[in-house]
């Protein structure tokens, strides 16, 4: 809490008097967040968890990318970005439930092809098969032990890569979980406005690899994939690009499952990384385990 106050005085002489007491906000895995006024404004605080340096996190890629996006109109306005804090305009809103992402999946898809194609170069990579290896580095030099299931995520990575190969690098989100959508409400009764926020894992990767997170994150069954898919290329999907979304929610498995385990070793937040990873690697066993798979590899490779 000392640390907060001093942000909060030094953001104070920047935004205007501080009012009341920061409140804590809910949902984060990674950072601690704070809802707070200055003068009559209300902010987002953002203080990072400890050594998030080590989950291949790039603050000036998370800035570069947040600007954009706000430019957009797809995220929140970021105010700040320092070394000990990130600072966004609080908007009224709530996070998009998976029911209501099945339903209405178009706009996300809309949000994430302008941000694709915004052209802007982020500073780092994202790619699934380095992950794997960086986040196993770590681990192992932090004093944790790789579960059994971690050779076969890395092998069954490269073998996607191989197939859907990193060639056309994009600026990507890649953390699409529910809590980083949110829905802002329209006026004169219009459809909520989608923001997504939460950039930190910002960085040049596979435009599919945030379908494929945002799809299997959020739970899509197959007719609200085949429209997001529509959405985003503006076309109604073949098999191709079906095969591609499925091997992508692999990759995200992998990404997850992978990230829980060096959590587990560097996080100080009070969650339980262990069964988070678990829990992402049973899920990619069992897509593992399609009779399908071997069908998605030759079918997205061609």
């Amino acid at each position: 809490m000392a640390e907060l106050e001093q942000i909060i005085a030094r953001l104070g002489d920047r935004l205007g008097p501080p009012t009341g007491s920061p409140v804590p906000l809910d949902g984060g895995i990674t950072n601690r967040n704070y809802r707070m006024r200055f003068a009559s404004e209300d902010y987002v605080i953002r203080l990072p968890g400890k050594d998030t340096g080590l989950l291949a996190i790039s603050r000036e890629a998370e800035r570069i990318a947040s600007q954009a996006a706000a430019a957009l109109g797809i995220a929140p306005e970021l105010v700040a970005a320092e070394p000990d804090c990130t600072v966004t305009r609080f908007t009224p809103g709530r996070p998009i439930s998976s029911l209501e992402l099945s339903r209405t999946p178009e706009p996300v898809a809309r949000a994430l092809r302008a941000f694709h194609d915004s052209g802007i170069a982020l500073p780092v990579r994202f790619w699934v098969p380095e992950l794997l290896e960086e986040y196993a580095r770590v681990a192992r030099e932090r004093g944790g032990t790789l579960p059994e299931a971690y050779a076969h995520t890395r092998d069954l990575a490269g073998r996607i890569a191989a197939a859907l190969p990193l060639s056309d690098p994009v600026p990507c989100h890649n953390d699409l979980l529910a809590g980083n959508l949110l829905a802002v409400p329209g006026g004169d009764g219009d459809a909520p406005e989608i923001l997504l926020v939460d950039w930190e894992y910002a960085g040049m990767g596979h435009r599919l690899f945030d379908l494929g997170n945002l799809a299997v994150n959020n739970g899509l069954d197959a007719e609200a994939e085949d429209r997001l898919l529509e959405a985003y290329f503006d076309e109604p999907p073949g098999p191709g690009r079906r095969a591609a979304l499925a091997l992508m929610k692999i990759m995200s498995d992998a990404r997850e499952a992978a990230w829980g385990v060096v959590q587990n070793v560097v996080s100080e937040l009070d969650f339980d990384f262990e069964a988070y990873a678990a829990q992402h690697f049973e899920r990619l066993a069992e897509a593992a385990l399609s009779p399908q798979l071997e069908e998605w590899i030759v079918v997205a490779a061609a």
